[in-house]
């Protein structure tokens, strides 16, 4: 009796009561940890970890423009580690004549749309001439150049060939030496980062405002870097203002730097990592959606697609398949942007797309390169497509171009950047 008297008296009830009190404090734990952690990432996040090339300038190099006429080529891009406008910035030092803005494709509040042309304007605000260098000229003319004494370049790029603000910076270089003006690159982080290097090297004879130099279609190089490769062959009075604290491996929100909207179809991140990943396909029918999130054409298998895709093991990248009317595709998921190859993975959406439907390649004419040749930087790419050529022989036909790029890169690339780990 008295045994079980002493079985009677634990209570299993009273148990799980305790079992439950225990669980709640581990788990209101683990909440107040994750907020906490949440919490230091976001306030990190929030200071700047890289100061700019444009900072940098106004703090220690101000000298170089003190007391001199400059002007400043630049758009909404323009800004420090904080997101206070440059332009301000420049204005509030009482130290140099700003005498004109020069503004790339989009404009210089980057709203208008890809390939429409800007016209240029007296600035309300700052009573200066804002000369469109994507309207009647590309150039800046000896007339515009004429009250000038000195260049600024200030534009945030996205890393790829294609996109024209380096172009902008490489057309201005030019200008630059013709009319004996020196040029200051405020240098900028490659938002793609600085080791991966991929895609076809653009050949003489396709050059274009698309492709001004023989440069890959991803170069991991910031914009002193290009500068300082464009100006091997053009010898203009350059000189690039390095960041601080940035470093080759850093992604861009490791930098702790604002994302600026860089244009309309690129209002985020995540879009600019998808902007070679499935926007190549210039004149071929497999054509991008979701602001460069999307990837497809007529006819295709989404989900064959997907799957062929996701098979190929393209590091930091998900695909996920999604209809879009009459076409079939696959939407991007790109969770591990510090390993996501945005051009290799352009080239597998364009070989798997080809392989799997029927898709035409724009032919290229002696007196008329077309959009799409000129976007891969050679006709080599579109014969291979065309004759449903799987992406890994596509890649290494293009690699030991590649590697000779990589190579000669190393040239222009800024000490300061290389991380000590690296």
């Amino acid at each position: 009796m008295h045994k079980t008297t002493e079985y009677k008296s634990f209570s299993l009830p009273n148990f799980f009561k305790k079992q439950k009190i225990v669980l709640t404090l581990l788990i209101l734990s683990l909440v107040f940890i994750a907020f906490f952690v949440l919490f230091i990432t976001f306030s990190s996040a929030g200071t700047p970890q890289v100061k700019l090339g444009n900072e940098v300038l106004l703090e220690s190099y101000l000298y170089l423009i003190e007391g001199k006429r400059v002007g400043v080529i630049t758009n909404q891009t323009g800004v420090d580690s904080r997101g206070g406008s440059f332009i301000d910035n420049l204005l509030a030092t009482h130290r140099v004549k700003l005498m004109a803005l020069f503004a790339p494709e989009h404009g210089l509040d980057g709203k208008a749309k890809a390939g429409a042309q800007v016209n240029s304007y007296i600035h309300p605000l700052y009573d200066i001439p804002v000369y469109s260098l994507y309207g009647s000229y590309r150039t800046p003319t000896q007339e515009m150049l004429s009250s000038i004494e000195v260049l600024l370049f200030d534009i945030q790029d996205i890393g790829a060939r294609t996109y024209t603000y380096m172009s902008t910076l490489q057309y201005c270089m030019v200008a630059a030496q013709k009319y004996n003006k020196s040029i200051i690159v405020l240098d900028r982080p490659n938002p793609l980062g600085g080791i991966i290097v991929e895609g076809p090297v653009l050949e003489d004879n396709f050059k274009s405002f698309l492709g001004v130099d023989n440069l890959p279609m991803a170069h991991g190089m910031t914009a002193g870097e290009l500068a300082q490769f464009y100006n091997r062959k053009i010898g203009a009075d350059l000189i690039v203002i390095p960041m601080e604290g940035y470093h080759r491996e850093m992604t861009f929100l490791e930098t702790g730097l604002p994302f600026v909207q860089t244009s309309p179809n690129i209002p985020d991140i995540f879009s600019l990592y998808g902007y070679m990943a499935t926007g190549m396909g210039e004149g071929t029918g497999v054509f991008q959606r979701e602001q460069f999130l999307w990837v497809g054409g007529k006819g295709l298998d989404s989900a064959q697609y997907a799957e062929m895709l996701n098979r190929a093991g393209l590091p930091g990248v998900c695909y996920i398949p999604e209809d879009r009317e009459t076409a079939g595709g696959a939407r991007l998921d790109i969770y591990d942007p510090s390993v996501f190859n945005p051009a290799k993975s352009g080239i597998y959406a364009l070989a798997y797309a080809f392989m799997l439907g029927d898709f035409k390649v724009p032919e290229s004419t002696p007196g008329n390169i077309s959009m799409f040749d000129k976007v891969m930087g050679t006709d080599k790419i579109g014969l291979f497509l065309e004759k449903k050529t799987p992406p890994e022989e596509i890649i290494a036909y293009y690699t030991p171009q590649l590697e000779k790029f990589r190579v000669e890169r190393e040239n222009y690339l800024i000490p300061l950047y290389q991380s000590p780990d690296y």
